[in-house]
């Protein structure tokens, strides 16, 4: 565990002097420092850090649920769901037919689906952590493609499980589908109408009560969400979402903001273990046509989301670059993939795609500008900014 930390700690402070994002950074020490890298291994099973990975991203989404208020979901429901739901028909819909032109097989074709379609929730927000981007106005929708993207996934993987096992129990998937729908949908009416009953439950002067509280709050419902078939993460967004609009929320915020770093670090540290480097030239030419594929796809949707509020061509800019990650989602496919028996070249794959993705998303975040200038009205945004008269 120590040996973890301080090597994720030593990367990040290397590449921090030359202005390197701190995602990749960690995830490189993981692949380094993992069993399937030559050299020193500090952790011989990845599976020994599987909780504490866990725990990253249950709070890097619980600090997400507190900044994403409830105020944000009703003002712009509509289109919230018009942005999430292009931003899906496009990048699923174009990973079902990369998968099909792979001819690797009708399952792995569903599963490509999965893996190019849906943003990694943890990576878009520690992005947004380390850009300060969280109060942005274009984070608006940027958070709101992820919720809808979450929802999605409760509901895909529900469908996915009886193909990947063969089996043809609809009647079992669908039940699976109704069981995580009607959770999601009593923690929305938890969120919605309980404010004031959690906050009276939650709120104490004593930050050690705190802390364990909102820390045993969000874990627990995560847990009783997987039980559910709904994405733990999601589970501890909504439980973020509850406390973000109590008395205590501001609070809460400061609380979890070390333990969100810490365990955020761990995350993609034993992301980075996962991956087997001599896999990946194989899959080669397959990574880099599904990675143009991906960004080709998330700079459209960028666009029309961009459209949609009715911001510019820099606010599209940052949509697309921010929600181009993949990550803990196509982890958890590559494992049912392998657990299904399907192709091989399917888990290298997966892990080349996410590591291209996971590197280039926070460097092109970073430097959005670049990418306005290309897009329809950059140029022109561009130069009435710099006419814009410098404040005093």
């Amino acid at each position: 565990m120590g040996g973890a930390f301080l090597a994720a700690a030593v990367l990040a402070r290397v590449g921090g002097r030359i202005g390197l994002p701190t995602i990749p950074l960690f995830i490189l020490a993981g692949i380094l420092l993992g069993p399937h890298t030559p050299g020193v291994a500090i952790v011989d099973d990845p599976h020994e850090l599987e909780m504490l990975s866990a725990l990253g991203l249950v709070l890097l989404l619980f600090y997400l649920g507190l900044e994403f208020h409830l105020d944000d979901l009703k003002a712009g429901g509509r289109k919230m769901v018009l942005a999430g739901t292009v931003y899906l028909v496009l990048n699923v819909g174009a990973g079902l037919g990369f998968g099909f032109l792979l001819g690797w097989g009708t399952a792995e074709a569903l599963v490509m689906a999965g893996i190019l379609g849906i943003s990694s929730s943890a990576i878009v927000t520690k992005i947004l952590v380390d850009l300060k981007r969280l109060g942005s106005p274009e984070t608006k929708p940027i958070l709101g493609i992820i919720v809808v993207d979450d929802i999605f996934l409760a509901l895909y993987l529900a469908a996915l499980q009886p193909i990947l096992s063969h089996s043809d129990g609809l009647a079992a998937a669908l039940r699976d589908g109704g069981k995580a729908f009607g959770f999601l949908i009593l923690l929305a009416l938890v969120a919605r109408f309980g404010t004031k009953v959690i906050s009276k439950l939650i709120s104490t002067r004593d930050d050690e009560l705190l802390v364990i509280s909102f820390l045993g709050a969000a874990v627990f419902v995560a847990g009783v969400s997987d039980w559910f078939g709904v994405a733990d993460a999601i589970g501890a967004f909504m439980v973020g979402l509850m406390l973000g609009s109590t008395t205590s929320g501001a609070r809460i915020m400061k609380l979890v903001h070390p333990l969100r770093d810490a365990f955020g670090a761990i995350f993609f540290f034993a992301f980075g273990l996962s991956i087997d480097p001599g896999d990946l030239p194989s899959v080669m030419w397959p990574v880099l046509a599904a990675v143009v594929l991906t960004v080709a796809m998330n700079v459209l949707s960028g666009i029309f989301s961009a459209r949609v509020y009715g911001f510019g061509a820099l606010a599209a800019s940052n949509i697309s670059t921010t929600l181009m990650a993949r990550g803990e989602f196509a982890l958890i496919l590559a494992t049912m993939a392998a657990g299904a028996g399907l192709d091989e070249r399917l888990s290298p794959f997966i892990a080349g795609y996410v590591l291209v993705l996971a590197v280039l998303s926070p460097l092109a975040a970073g430097r959005s500008h670049w990418l306005a200038r290309l897009l329809p009205g950059g140029r022109a945004e561009e130069r009435e900014e710099e006419k814009a008269p410098v404040p005093a």
